[in-house]
C-alpha cells in the first residue's frame, strides 16, 4: 500500500504498538484479525496523508525486494525466460510502471479496496469491515476503481 519497504516497516511497528496500547478497548464485536487490519489500514492512510502534505514523490519499485510478501519470480520456470530476455524484462517494467501510475489516480479508499481485494485477496465483506462500512460500499469502491483503471490504461 505504501510502495516503500522502509515505510511499511515503520507502519507495521506503529500498528502493533497502537494495537498493544488499545488492547483493553477491543470489544470482541469483530474478529481480532479485522480489528488489527483496521488499525493497520488507518495507520497506513495516516502515513500516506502525511507524505502527501509533505509533497514527497511516491516511488514504486517493481522488484520483488520491495514486495517481500509476493513470491520471487526466480522460483518459477517462466521466470527463467523472463530474466534471460531483456526485451520482456523491459516490457514488464513498463507495464508495471503504467499500473502504478494508474493506481495513483485513484482516491485513497478506491486504492485501498482495490489493493486489499487484488493484492491481499481479501473478501469484500472483510474489506467493508476493515473500512468501517458495508460490503456493498466496498463493492462500489472496487467497481469505481476498476472502471478508472481500465479507462486510464486504455488511454496509455
Amino acid at each position: 500500500m505504501l510502495g516503500n519497504r522502509e515505510e511499511a516497516r515503520e507502519v507495521f511497528q506503529e500498528t502493533f504498538l497502537k494495537a498493544y496500547r488499545s488492547l483493553n478497548r477491543f470489544r470482541f464485536e469483530s474478529s481480532f484479525y479485522t480489528w488489527i487490519y483496521r488499525i493497520a489500514t488507518n495507520v497506513s492512510l495516516d502515513h500516506l496523508r502525511k507524505r502527501q502534505t509533505l509533497k514527497e514523490e511516491i516511488s514504486y519499485e517493481s522488484d520483488t525486494e520491495s514486495h517481500p510478501d509476493r513470491p520471487a519470480l526466480k522460483d518459477t520456470l517462466a521466470a527463467t525466460t523472463y530474466y534471460s530476455n531483456p526485451e520482456r524484462r523491459l516490457y514488464g517494467k513498463e507495464v508495471g510502471q503504467k499500473i502504478q501510475d494508474a493506481l495513483k489516480t485513484l482516491s485513497e479508499k478506491e486504492r485501498l479496496v482495490f489493493e486489499l481485494r487484488h493484492y491481499q485477496g481479501l473478501r469484500l465483506k472483510m474489506i467493508g469491515e476493515i473500512m468501517g462500512s458495508t460490503e456493498e460500499t466496498a463493492k462500489n469502491y472496487l467497481f469505481r476503481a476498476t472502471q478508472k483503471l481500465r479507462a486510464y490504461l486504455s488511454n496509455v
